[in-house]
């Protein structure tokens, strides 16, 4: 995966688009879906000579028999719903940086799970090592700037130090485009 140089205004407002009409999607998706399963699967009251008497015993057997997994259910299925909807929509141009930035974020936490290896095997010189970590603290900056996540930003820019002092020392070509998933196998 390459990096992409992405425009932090168009990312945010595009994924707070996509956030908003995803939970209400999601919400009367749910409250749909929930309602089909109950008018199919459960037994409507019978309203013909309502009595206080009747109306309390119903609320009491209403206690006994929840609807709650048809709701449940109609959640899953929403979430499904909606998960398809968005698979299928993630290779329109809208989606181009949401669904980088998701990629991203995927390559990051393979590497994150491997970062150890990756370290040990980078101070033994291993050229592969370098570069995946070159590219996993570029693509770290990268989204910090893109979340404002200034907060750790310091102590990534101290990793980044380290990194290039270790570059230079090894005296390698080591480049952010040089990076290809194929290169954490060897760290498992």
């Amino acid at each position: 995966m390459k990096l992409k140089d992405i425009d932090k205004q168009t990312y945010r407002s595009r994924l707070n688009q996509v956030i908003v009409v995803f939970i209400i999607t999601l919400a009367i998706l749910a409250v749909t879906f929930g309602a089909i399963l109950i008018a199919l699967f459960t037994d409507p009251l019978a309203v013909d000579n309502v009595t206080i008497s009747s109306v309390n015993a119903a609320v009491e057997s209403a206690g006994e028999s929840s609807n709650f997994k048809y709701n449940f259910l109609g959640v899953v299925l929403a979430l499904l719903a909606c998960g398809a909807i968005l698979q299928k929509l993630k290779d329109k141009p809208f989606f181009d940086e949401i669904y980088y930035i998701w990629q991203l974020k995927q390559i990051q936490n393979t590497i994150y799970r491997r970062l150890k290896k990756i370290k040990k095997a980078s101070l033994d010189g291993d050229e592969n090592a370098l570069i995946v970590l070159k590219f996993y603290y570029a693509s770290l900056k990268q989204l910090y700037i893109l979340d404002d996540n200034t907060i750790t930003m310091s102590t990534l820019m101290s990793e980044i130090s380290k990194l290039d002092t270790l570059i230079s020392e090894s005296d390698k070509e080591i480049h952010v485009d040089q990076f290809t998933q194929v290169m954490l196998s060897s760290y498992k």
